[in-house]
């Protein structure tokens, strides 16, 4: 069977041949992942699109589904699941009041304190996003079998380690 080429194989040997000095087998793998992004970046829009989502949107919300009932975090808890500022968190929670999707509830803990809670609105929006973007994305890997699909999670999950705050994982 031939071996089928992309945009990235002509990218990489047009460079190969310009600077056979370097090596480009980070741009192989790095340069694919980019691309897919893009794609996947597309699907996940129209899939919060379609449940009438912004994706800043999806990511308060489905923080607070993933919760679990009674789908509740505290502002600073969203903060450190989104990784945005308290003045922008604050902006994202007074817009998704306004929208009806969450609501803001004084914390019986600590009188002091208020707790997001997703409202049913909100949990029907998130579990319709969450749906579309899960088929969207089965879309995407449906040129992968399932154990085409767990390696690639498993080599992702390896090199994203290093990124996400984890120690790298000790070598044998």
């Amino acid at each position: 069977m031939a071996h089928e080429t992309d945009e990235v194989d002509r990218i990489v040997g047009a460079w190969s041949l310009q600077r056979p000095d370097l090596d480009f087998s980070p741009l192989e793998v790095l340069s694919r992942v980019d691309r897919l992004s893009r794609h996947l970046d597309r699907a996940r829009r129209e899939a919060f699109r379609r449940s009438d989502l912004e994706p800043w949107e999806w990511d308060v919300l489905s923080a607070l589904r993933r919760a679990g009932e009674p789908y509740q975090l505290s502002p600073k808890q969203l903060l450190q699941q989104t990784l945005v500022s308290s003045g922008t968190m604050t902006n994202r929670i007074d817009r998704l009041v306004a929208r009806r999707l969450v609501r803001r509830e004084a914390d019986p803990g600590d009188g002091r304190s208020v707790l997001v809670t997703l409202t049913d609105d909100g949990r029907i929006r998130v579990d319709a996003a969450i749906t579309r973007l899960v088929d969207a994305e089965a879309v995407l890997l449906s040129g992968l079998s399932k154990g085409d699909r767990d390696r690639l999670a498993s080599l992702l999950r390896k090199l994203s380690l290093g990124f996400d705050g984890s120690p790298p994982p000790a070598s044998a």
